[in-house]
């Protein structure tokens, strides 16, 4: 009996070990000067790292934005800080005025067939979705109406939805088309691309909750 309770003792200790090591490798990760905001987007990676399922309708509910920059030979990401928010915030004002705003943009995706449908800027869109490996990155590819266009992005969940993200430059030129064929001026969409001056790596893209 004595033999029995001491391997659940080691095994239960031996969770516990690789739970705080886990723990301690992730806020190792952190620099001494980290926000709440840092800590918090952190815990929410893990929390969120479920596989991402494509289908069903989602509605647009603000920009998102991922954004690393190199401090010497240090990477860091800037996700979930003041930085951050401040950029989406920009974002979220500028996009406003070509009418994508939240409640109104939507996608919807069909896992059957690969097909989406979204509406932005007012224009009814389709085509076609691939999500790759480990539904970490999507390629979307729209119909006739934007001649083709195609980009691929990455996936990031969150609670009720997920994030799609693409480098900024692609995004700003499916914006740009969109803005074309809406017949809108796109000078103030090309603003964003101001934004990423200084920065290694910079995403924009949507922050979408299934209905």
């Amino acid at each position: 009996m004595k033999k029995i309770l001491s391997i659940f003792a080691l095994a239960a200790a031996m969770s516990l070990s690789a739970s705080a090591q886990g723990l301690g490798d992730l806020l190792g990760g952190l620099t001494s000067n980290s926000t709440v905001n840092d800590i918090l987007g952190s815990l929410g990676n893990v929390i969120y790292s479920a596989p991402i399922s494509l289908n069903g309708t989602y509605t647009y509910t603000g920009s998102a934005v991922s954004m690393t920059k190199s401090d010497g030979n240090l990477l860091s990401n800037l996700a979930g800080t003041a930085v951050t928010s401040g950029v989406e915030d920009k974002i979220d004002k500028t996009l406003s005025k070509f009418g994508v705003k939240p409640g109104v943009t939507t996608f919807t995706f069909n896992a059957t067939d690969e097909t989406f449908t979204c509406n932005v800027m007012g224009l009814p869109l389709n085509g076609t979705y691939k999500v790759g490996t480990g539904e970490k990155t999507v390629t979307l590819t729209f119909g006739r109406k934007l001649k083709y266009f195609s980009m691929t992005g990455t996936l990031e969940s969150v609670s009720g939805g997920f994030k799609m993200l693409f480098p900024a430059n692609k995004l700003l030129g499916f914006l740009k088309k969109c803005a074309s064929v809406a017949g809108q001026r796109s000078s103030e969409i090309a603003a964003i691309a101001s934004l990423a001056d200084g920065y290694d790596t910079f995403k924009v893209g949507f922050t979408l909750i299934k209905q």
